[in-house]
């Protein structure tokens, strides 16, 4: 068995333990109310949309475009994808089978900590700016180790610190323009008492003074110009 193939079956194992069917179906609850009433404003009906590192497709699944692509070395993410949705098994930095210029928004969610190193982490961005189009957007949501420096490193896959402030160095680095920036924004995890049901995250998303108070989670939207 190769390393690579090692590195895959660990990916497929810990999510498999991390969350139970029970957890994953609240997480899927809260997803659609974060995608219906939040990250819907940055996505076009005729867009074309990558999800990168999309694990359990619960962002591509419940988005409204147009075009939806799926990337993760998780084998088992196809089977979570929705029949609309194009899986690709690449690493993040080698999407070789995207054309150039060919998206018009990526999606980064509780991703980039499970690079290896800082890197990989610019190659990826380098690489997501290669498949954007020109005024393409990448979108990012990604624990603020600021905000949980100890709680950041409870996770066996979290290699690189990160907070937005890195997460802005990379994508002007790679020639993205950041345009939004909230260093605190959803709560950490799923698994905390805030939110759970999706009333809750909607009253949530409407309350910026709550942000403030929960979030540690960053959002950050860059431009292709």
């Amino acid at each position: 068995m190769t390393g690579k193939e090692t590195t895959e079956l660990d990916v497929a194992r810990i999510y498999k333990a991390r969350f139970s069917p029970e957890e994953r179906a609240k997480k899927e609850a809260i997803w659609r109310v974060l995608c219906s009433d939040f990250f819907q404003q940055y996505v076009k009906p005729d867009d074309t949309v990558l999800d990168v590192g999309a694990g359990y497709c619960e962002f591509i699944n419940n988005i409204v475009c147009a075009h939806k692509i799926a990337v993760d070395i998780n084998k088992d993410t196809a089977l979570y994808a929705a029949s609309d949705v194009h899986v690709l098994h690449h690493l993040s930095d080698d999407m070789k089978l995207i054309p150039d210029s060919s998206i018009d928004v990526a999606f980064v969610s509780n991703f980039f900590e499970h690079l290896p190193d800082k890197e990989t982490f610019v190659r990826t961005i380098r690489e997501i700016y290669r498949v954007l189009r020109t005024g393409g957007r990448i979108l990012v949501l990604q624990p603020n180790i600021r905000f949980i420096p100890g709680e950041y490193w409870d996770f066996l896959d979290h290699h690189i610190p990160l907070t937005d402030r890195t997460i802005v160095e990379g994508l002007i680095v790679c020639g993205l323009r950041p345009v939004e920036v909230r260093p605190r924004f959803l709560p950490y995890t799923t698994k905390g008492l805030l939110p759970q049901h999706p009333l809750l995250v909607k009253i949530y998303l409407r309350i910026g003074l709550l942000h403030r108070i929960f979030g540690a989670q960053a959002w950050i939207v860059g431009i292709k110009d």
